[in-house]
């Protein structure tokens, strides 16, 4: 039986507990309004079961493994006499394990923490009923409406699947499956060279996977910096991994006679493996949300249209995350969350400035980035300049065997003005921060160079390259 809640004033019905869902909900609940926050799993979304958290705490367990591994280089070496040669061994299943149990943790703080803030957390699903209206259909069996001043979606993506390469959860895998397997791939194949499938690549085989990687384009990661995609690549094939560039996968199929699979390539070449990765992309999970019945603009590809303030076409409708047309990184999500409640709510609020997003790919080594790009440089030669400053100079990157990458910087010719910049080496998306913060603020080339910074410290190549970019002042 169904039955239509009593209107609150000011009240807030979110529909998805990922970062865009959950930072909202926190900022709603701040300025005073009844929140309502639904969610179908568990909250923390994807992004925290998943995605983020489980991929980036493998890539973490692989940066330590490669960095035991490679001991003796600083002249390190184990004790005893059994033992050998000291390389550390991944046991899948144990690393898995614990991944899933930091997800796990993760998802209970991200709810301990909505309902210390007195969010109404609701297990279920749920679609807009119409202007105002939320139908609600709860995991024990009760429906209802709810009525809101304001909805939220929040509903996020799901692996791409393609017809000829369907997952089976055990040999051919999309990336929300990889962390059921009890043992290591013998031979994992990756189809896919944008940012998931180059992280994925570049973990595995760190973990001592054997790994191919399929990408259809020239090179691996084909809207990142192409200085910083060819760094990676040259560590990539230097560490024994096999990248077929220009090569599309036709189809993907179980291998009868080995168990294992077989990867068609258009050019009729046949790859055969133990386990196959799909990172073909996502597709926005905005299916029966009740979107189109609301007049919500939505485009081909299933994303939600959304403004600087994350408004939908629809007064009153607001929507955030990977579900959005608007970049699919869980910072952007829980920033078009907390601007949207900012927005509907009445507080202060500046539109979302998609040129001061930093983003990073969790590859080893790190590619860090934000504002203008090479690209941009190509188009306005005239108006900016740029300069390249490798790490291999750097008196901290020697102590730590720092052998590839670089920070990069683009400037406002004339005025000096920091418009963005490129960081390649460990621990990128930390060295990025800097460089965010003189985009956001604005600052200039001598501004950014005259900071003091530590050394020795990775963190003097971002200095040393606005040094770089200085002019003389008559």
């Amino acid at each position: 039986m169904k039955n239509v809640l009593d209107r609150s004033q000011n009240r807030v019905v979110i529909i998805g507990a990922g970062p865009g869902g959950y930072e909202a909900a926190l900022i709603g609940a701040q300025l005073g309004a009844d929140v309502m926050l639904i969610e179908r799993d568990r909250c923390g979304g994807s992004a925290v079961l998943t995605d983020v958290v489980p991929s980036k705490s493998l890539i973490a367990t692989a940066e330590v493994m490669g960095q035991s591994n490679r001991g003796r280089d600083f002249g390190l070496r184990p004790e005893g006499p059994d033992s050998g040669t000291g390389a550390v061994a991944a046991d899948l299943s144990a690393i898995n394990t614990r991944i899933l149990g930091l997800a796990d943790a993760q998802a209970t703080d991200v709810r301990d923490g909505l309902v210390r803030a007195g969010v109404k957390i609701i297990g279920g699903t749920a679609r807009i009923a119409g202007r105002g209206r939320v139908a609600v259909a709860e995991h024990s069996g009760s429906e209802y409406e709810l009525d809101a001043d304001t909805i939220l979606v929040s509903v996020g993506a799901h692996p791409r699947e393609l017809p000829s390469a369907v997952p089976d959860g055990e040999r051919i895998l999309t990336w929300t499956q990889l962390y059921g397997l009890e043992e290591m791939p013998e031979h994992l194949v990756v189809v896919g060279s944008g940012v998931t499938g180059a992280e994925f690549a570049s973990a595995y085989n760190e973990l001592g996977c054997r790994v191919t990687l399929v990408s259809s384009r020239d090179r691996v990661l084909p809207g990142e910096d192409e200085d910083a995609a060819e760094v990676l690549e040259n560590v990539f094939r230097s560490r024994g991994m096999n990248v077929l560039s220009r090569s599309r996968a036709e189809s993907v199929v179980r291998d009868e006679e080995t168990g294992g699979v077989v990867v068609t390539l258009a050019d009729g070449r046949i790859v055969k493996a133990s386990h196959c990765l799909m990172a073909v992309g996502s597709v926005p999970n905005t299916e029966d949300v009740g979107l189109e019945a609301a007049g919500v603009r939505v485009e081909d590809s299933g994303h939600i249209q959304v403004d600087g303030v994350s408004r939908t076409s629809v007064p009153g409708i607001y929507a955030a995350g990977d579900c959005t047309n608007v970049m699919p990184l869980a910072s952007v999500a829980a920033m078009q969350g907390r601007i949207a409640m900012f927005h509907a709510l009445g507080d202060a609020v500046f539109p979302l400035r998609l040129r001061n997003v930093a983003s990073n790919v969790f590859t080893q080594p790190e590619i860090a980035t934000v504002g203008f790009t090479q690209s941009d440089y190509r188009n306005d030669a005239y108006g900016i300049e740029t300069v390249t400053q490798p790490l291999q100079t750097n008196a901290r990157a020697k102590m730590l065997g720092i052998e590839e990458g670089f920070v990069k910087i683009f400037a406002r010719r004339g005025s000096g003005s920091v418009l963005g910049g490129v960081v390649v080496g460990p621990r990128a998306s930390d060295l990025i921060l800097p460089i965010t913060m003189a985009v956001e603020n604005r600052l200039t080339v001598d501004q950014l160079a005259s900071s003091f910074v530590v050394y020795p410290s990775l963190s003097g190549s971002v200095t040393e390259a606005a040094r770089k970019l200085h002019h003389h002042q008559a």
